[in-house]
């Protein structure tokens, strides 16, 4: 699978870490898929008790991991959402919904890494 510069992950910057060994870049976007799930889930957990303290964990984490691996979008999001307030329900619901298409995207994309 080629990268492209629209691509939800820039394989280019992950092969500087991983060589471009596709077996390495398989278990990393493995790790990198189930880390997604688990914490953008964990966000709305976050939101309902508006804990602004392990909103910006969560959402600096999603930011240095998918910087990471290339999935730059996803990482801007990530950076956009740090400082929302998750008591500000409206601002922070549209930082999780922006958040869960970018990982859609992302996991999408390596569903299909992983099926090449």
């Amino acid at each position: 699978m080629q990268p492209t510069p629209s691509a939800p992950i820039d394989l280019a910057h992950l092969a500087r870490y991983t060589g471009g060994e596709k077996a390495m870049n398989a278990e990393i976007l493995k790790l990198f898929d189930h880390q997604i799930a688990e914490m953008v889930g964990q966000l709305r957990a976050v939101l309902a008790a508006r804990d602004a303290r392990r909103w910006k964990e969560i959402t600096h984490t999603i930011k240095g991991a998918a910087r990471g691996v290339g999935a730059f979008s996803f990482g801007e999001a990530a950076a956009a959402a740090e400082p929302v307030d998750p008591g500000n329900a409206e601002r922070a619901n549209a930082a999780i919904l922006r958040l869960s298409d970018e990982a859609m995207a992302v996991q999408d994309f390596i569903r299909k890494y992983l099926a090449a």
